[in-house]
């Protein structure tokens, strides 16, 4: 079920990386939380819910086990100093978590993403196409077993 007005009912909100009949997962790559987070994914809920608790059962699971495998795609392949796990939904009531490789030469490590910055932060080389790839396909092996 779509909303009209919703921006993540009406549009991918970000580069579709992996799509389910379930969710799509989606990387940043506008806007300033792309620039100063790279590693910035989203997993975003096709239907028009607000809520995780929204979900039957077995759509929670589905959808915490997604998340676990982008958390391990990020963790395996660029060896982030921690990666943040959010769900907010206060400015889009949209159910999508966040799932954000955060490295310590970032510009707002250790503060929140939301927070100001630290400092300015250092360019990082990430190869996010492998990145991309490998969510995909973690997300795709999921779904066959």
């Amino acid at each position: 079920m779509r909303r009209q007005g919703c921006p993540l009912c009406e549009g991918d909100g970000g580069l579709v990386v992996a799509r389910t009949s379930r969710f799509r997962v989606v990387r940043v790559v506008e806007g300033e939380e792309a620039s100063r987070f790279p590693a910035f994914y989203r997993l975003i809920w096709n239907d028009h819910v607000a809520e995780f608790s929204d979900l039957p059962v077995t759509d929670r699971h589905a959808c915490m086990d997604a998340v676990t495998e982008i958390e391990r795609s990020l963790r395996s392949l660029l060896a982030p100093a921690k990666v943040n796990l959010a769900s907010l939904g206060n400015v889009v009531p949209h159910l999508h978590w966040h799932v954000i490789a955060r490295f310590a030469a970032d510009s707002h490590f250790p503060a929140p993403v939301w927070a100001a910055p630290q400092r300015e932060g250092a360019p990082l080389r990430l190869d996010l196409a492998a990145v991309d790839a490998a969510i995909a396909q973690r997300l795709d092996d999921k779904a066959s077993t």
